[in-house]
């Protein structure tokens, strides 16, 4: 993610000290102006050294403290009693809005926000719903329409327009690449795609299967665009005009029931196609007012703005969203240029942001980087982080203080200036990030941890729990267990074993892949999440490992090692290869053996001299391997972010005597990541 516009913003206000003299006016003034605007802290909502029930039995099932009857292993499934689906909740929040403004955006960066009120909205989404009725689509949760845009204002009147006739939503997105999208609307049978632009358009038109009949675009296409899609017997739509065709039509609504399917997200998978996750009205109903159970008096509220950033196409922006319409706040959306964010956000000063790691990694990188520059800077920012840190640990959550003004001003107008609470997940984030997140920013930060399959959330951190690195209690929808690992070495009975989940957001089932739900959830409806977990004492989640050898990068994409290092051991150049890559890291790097023969003749021919161990070191065989090796990546299809940015040269291959591979000749990820440690932080440590 380029956040290189926040990063200015964080570059001009590292220049703010000077002189010894600052740190020591700023000493004194701190210690006045503190005496003067005494903070009062935050009671914890729950006893942070007992943060989740405890069920008796065998299993060692842990539930939420924020739902009284979780005591007896039921789940929230909503918290309004006349708000149980995605349609009910869109109107609860013009009723609670008194029709207020709802989805904003901007035409260009120098204008403001303009705003779409609920009950516009309301009817544009009646209106587009009902064209899409006009043009042929049943009112059924059997109907299915794509979605393939960034976020916008015509994303969510898709999407509601979709719920006023019971029809579900399929997201698009980049990621998947055209192969992936093609094979979506294949398995899914969708014969209508809403698409934002021309290009996304031609996307699809170059493997668009038979099933898809029309495009309906938000934005003007080229005539070229409009006649390549007529040649594949392909009508394209304005929007406008689907809404005109609805409103002249006027069909009567046909609202979902609960446990109608609302969404098929598709994940983008680890290998082979990606598998569509069925989710309930009821699934993202309950997981939504979980989470606001769980935030207390931090909820969203009427009066609160939101950034919408973060792809809609995954559920943590699905469900961030989902929980501003049911309280009647307001989302805007920023201009789709990411660099741009900052201006975004200042422009419209949201008080709610949903974040992932790579972007707060970022900044917090940024500054570490300005103040390292000079003892002074080092010395005002240090001692601002340790007395925000300690008003923090003491339940003191605020934006106003003298270090606030001094130090981390700059920070918190570069994200608007009014943001007070921040939902972090999609991947780990690092205890000195979060740490650092919640001083500067001044605003409640929590952490989730959860899947897809569970809509999103499985655990929330919870107000004034200020330690890192874990991911807090289960959230009230869901009770969460441990189940042995023993081929790893987990036993639930340590407090330790692979994640397993069970409640009302817990997913229908993959579309048309009945065996493949068989083999992540079992008859009595738990979900093996694939994650390895320990409970803290006090009854928090930490993740610490993965079941299978597949791994998440800091943005959230998923990385199956086994699968790339198959692709370069074709290379010629290469005769062993081991692919690793940290949760904490946005890029992955790899330790090669290379083949003595081929790298020895390739040396002889360019008269490089030396034994394999002194080719091994040196920068022209090093960049010959690698080269090849992302050759044969491109040839393969793999992903960007599946490409080694990295390579470590070793002349020694990896064997059963060196402890390195099984009796079987099968990598022992464990011992080579060990084993290769200072070779793999080196490589992590030049690339940062």
């Amino acid at each position: 993610m380029d956040v290189s516009n926040i990063m200015e913003d964080v570059d001009s206000y590292m220049g703010y000290v000077a002189a010894g003299a600052v740190v020591l006016t700023g000493i004194a003034g701190a210690s006045v102006y503190y005496a003067a605007n005494r903070p009062v802290p935050e009671k914890p909502l729950v006893d942070l050294d007992c943060q989740a029930y405890l069920q008796p039995g065998p299993e060692m099932i842990r539930t939420s403290k924020f739902y009284k009857d979780a005591k007896e292993g039921k789940f929230v499934r909503y918290i309004f009693e006349d708000t149980r689906t995605l349609y009910d909740i869109f109107r609860r929040g013009a009723k609670v809005s008194n029709n207020g403004p709802c989805l904003g955006w901007r035409e260009s960066p120098h204008k403001p926000y303009q705003w779409l009120h609920y009950n516009e909205a309301l009817l544009r989404a009646k209106n587009f719903g009902s064209g899409l009725v006009a043009l042929g689509l049943e009112p059924s949760p059997r109907t299915f329409v794509g979605v393939y845009s960034q976020n916008c204002p015509e994303w969510i009147l898709t999407e509601q327009g979709a719920y006023c006739f019971s029809m579900v939503i399929v997201p698009l997105y980049d990621t998947l690449g055209p192969d992936a999208c093609a094979y979506i609307i294949q398995q899914a049978e969708i014969g209508v795609v809403v698409c934002e632009d021309d290009s996304k358009c031609n996307l699809l038109l170059d493997k668009a299967p038979k099933c898809l009949k029309k495009l309906i675009t938000m934005k003007e296409i080229r005539p070229a665009t409009n006649q390549r899609a007529k040649n594949r017997g392909i009508e394209v739509l304005r929007f406008e005009e689907v809404e005109r065709l609805g409103a002249a039509k006027n069909n009567k609504e046909v609202p979902p029931r609960i446990n109608d399917i609302c969404t098929i997200c598709y994940t983008s998978g680890t290998t082979g196609n990606p598998k569509g996750v069925m989710l309930s009205h009821e699934n993202v109903v309950s997981a939504v007012c979980a989470v606001i159970l769980q935030l207390g008096d931090h909820r969203p509220t009427r009066s609160d703005i939101m950034i919408s950033f973060l792809p809609l196409a995954h559920m943590l922006e699905r469900c961030c969203e989902t929980g501003m319409y049911m309280v009647g706040g307001a989302v805007g959306f920023y201009s789709g240029d990411i660099r741009k964010l900052s201006d975004d956000m200042k422009a419209l000063r949201p008080t709610v942001s949903p974040a992932v790691p790579r972007l707060l990694n970022r900044i917090y990188d940024k500054v570490i980087s300005e103040v390292s520059t000079s003892f002074i800077k080092r010395a005002m920012f240090n001692m601002a982080l340790s007395s925000k840190e300690s008003e923090i640990k003491r339940g003191i959550i605020r934006r106003n203080s003298f270090w606030d003004k001094l130090v981390f001003r700059k920070v918190q107008e570069s994200m608007g200036g009014q943001l007070r609470l921040m939902i972090v997940g999609s991947a780990p984030l690092a205890g000195n990030v979060l740490t650092f997140t919640r001083c500067a920013l001044g605003c409640l930060v929590v952490e989730g941890y959860g899947q897809t399959e569970c809509v999103a959330p499985i655990t929330l951190t919870v107000q004034g729990d200020h330690v890192p690195e874990h991911v807090g209690p289960p959230v009230a929808c869901c009770c969460v267990k441990l189940v042995d690992v023993p081929e790893m070495e987990y036993f639930a009975v340590a407090g330790q074993g692979e994640v397993c989940v069970k409640g009302t957001n817990v997913f229908k089932g993959y579309f048309k892949e009945p065996q493949k739900t068989e083999e992540t959830m079992d008859a009595d409806g738990w979900l093996r999440t694939g994650d390895i977990g320990a409970w803290l004492p006090n009854g928090t989640l930490k993740i610490i490992d993965r079941k299978k050898h597949i791994f998440k990068l800091s943005q959230g994409e998923y990385i199956v090692p086994e699968k790339i290092e198959n692709i370069y051991i074709r290379s010629q150049y290469v005769q062993q290869v081991f692919v690793h890559g940290e949760s904490l890291k946005s890029c992955i790097v790899a330790i090669v053996v290379p083949d003595v023969d081929v790298v020895k003749q390739w040396a002889a021919e360019n008269n490089i001299p030396g034994t394999l161990s002194v080719l091994c070191a040196h920068p022209e065989v090093k960049r010959l391997i690698m080269d090849d090796m992302i050759a044969w990546g491109k040839d393969a299809g793999i992903k960007s972010f599946e490409q080694v940015k990295d390579i470590y040269l070793h002349p020694d291959p990896f064997s059963v005597q060196n402890g390195l591979l099984t009796p079987t000749l099968k990598s022992k990820r464990p011992q080579l990541k060990k084993y290769f440690k200072p070779q793999l932080e080196d490589m992590y440590s030049k690339l940062t």
